[in-house]
């Protein structure tokens, strides 16, 4: 769990740029009424049976370039106007832009950037993963973000990527050969678990974050059982792509369980709390016992799964990894640097770049945060500290611009706020002007 409860952290979805002629709105109002009904269909076809709430609600539709906003429904405080059928508005520049649930002008919403996917199965699937974010307080699980930073690290990703080679094996197969490859993947996550102390926990609140809500949309992303699959595999080919698994695991693990979950434990859902661990419950599902020797067991399967030629590879990217944080620290920790103290903010990144920096924190190669202070725009690497006291970026060669910028990075001050020199030479700090110097 992310520290503190006024710290607010959501993903940056990568959308596509959204080409229009000239004099066109940002947003097709008539596709926006479109999805909207879609989503209102999805909801009352699952009429709360997957967890015992309806999934309709509010959505908001945003333009990454102009802000414009779209919504299914009227705002609280007359911010949105009515036009051909929805709400129509502009988002103010210190909310974030991401894929998610969020309350503005007095409403909880479903954030989803546009445009939508054109693809109407992976639209349906983020449709219900947004939608089941806007109540999963009220279905019981409630928001989590936790750091998995061993999954960063080789033996991490080795044995989480061991798991996921098992589960498709199992997703695809068949009696006693989908028996074993589902042992093979709870041997592969209990062996990873017990080299990590802290990753039982770290894990397990990520898949009941984002594993359930990524479940819940190839659920009803799916026209049938087969297509439910099929969309699930297709998350793990995707991952092969990733270069971090740090934040986006779950996205794989949490449907990979729910679709075996659904058939060998129909009625798992019920009664679910945080606390559960989906690996556990497919395990009594299937009265599975697994052997005493974790480390001894999982290298002997994994020469079923391509294990070493994964670990091969996986050392090479060690490697490169770390000549990548020895970079890091060079621009970020060691070399001159602005430090902005972190006090209300809320920021948005992408969960698969995000790269961990031994005990000094996680470096974002591309992030936006907003804070009392103003708005940092971020493509070169921004480093938050551990604590999540501050975000670091390399220091501005000229400390009175507006906007202020440097290698990477543009900040844009609200006005009482200014820069002054930090403790080491070359150093800056972002203050209020009446702070003393």
């Amino acid at each position: 769990m992310l520290r503190g409860q006024w710290l607010r952290a959501v993903l940056l979805v990568a959308v596509t740029p959204n080409v229009r002629a000239a004099g066109e709105p940002a947003i097709d109002l008539a596709k926006a009424r479109q999805y909207f009904a879609e989503a209102q269909a999805l909801a009352a076809g699952d009429a709360g049976k997957l967890w015992g709430v309806s999934l309709a609600g509010p959505l908001l539709f945003v333009d990454p370039t102009s802000r414009m906003v779209v919504a299914s429904q009227a705002d609280a405080v007359g911010r949105l106007t009515l036009q051909e059928g929805v709400f129509v508005g502009t988002l103010p520049p210190e909310e974030v832009i991401a894929g998610t649930a969020m309350t503005w002008s007095g409403v909880r919403w479903a954030m989803f950037p546009w445009p939508l996917p054109e693809d109407p199965r992976e639209r349906r699937r983020l449709l219900a993963h947004e939608s089941w974010h806007r109540v999963q307080e009220q279905a019981g699980f409630p928001a989590a973000n936790p750091v998995n930073g061993h999954l960063d690290t080789r033996e991490g990703r080795v044995w989480m990527q061991l798991e996921w080679r098992a589960l498709v094996t199992a997703l695809r197969g068949d009696g006693d050969a989908r028996r074993q490859a589902i042992t093979d993947a709870l041997i592969f996550r209990a062996c990873r678990r017990s080299l990590f102390p802290e990753a039982a926990d770290s894990e397990r609140a990520m898949e009941m974050h984002e594993g359930l809500a990524e479940y819940t949309g190839v659920r009803l992303g799916g026209e049938t059982p087969a297509a439910v699959r099929e969309m699930t595999l297709s998350n793990h080919a995707a991952s092969r792509s990733w270069p971090t698994l740090v934040f986006s695991f779950a996205y794989v693990s949490g449907p990979s369980y729910g679709l075996l979950l659904d058939e060998f434990r129909p009625a798992w859902r019920s009664g679910l709390t945080p606390q559960q661990d989906l690996g556990r419950l497919l395990q009594d599902a299937l009265l599975l016992t697994l052997p005493g020797d974790l480390k001894g067991a999982a290298q002997e399967r994994a020469a079923a799964y391509d294990g070493e030629q994964l670990m091969a590879a996986e050392a090479e990217r060690e490697r490169s990894a770390q000549d990548q944080r020895g970079r890091d620290r060079r621009r970020l920790v060691e070399g001159p640097v602005l430090v902005i103290r972190i006090q209300s903010m809320r920021f948005q990144f992408d969960p698969r770049d995000v790269q961990v920096l031994d005990d000094v924190g996680k470096v974002y190669p591309k992030m936006r945060m907003t804070d009392a202070w103003g708005v940092l725009e971020v493509t070169g690497g921004a480093l938050i500290a551990s604590d999540w006291s501050s975000v670091t970026v390399p220091a501005s060669a000229d400390i009175t611009a507006r906007p202020l910028a440097g290698d990477g990075w543009t900040l844009d001050l609200k006005p009482g706020w200014t820069v002054r020199p930090g403790k080491r030479p070359g150093d800056q700090v972002v203050e209020q002007e009446h702070e003393n110097p």
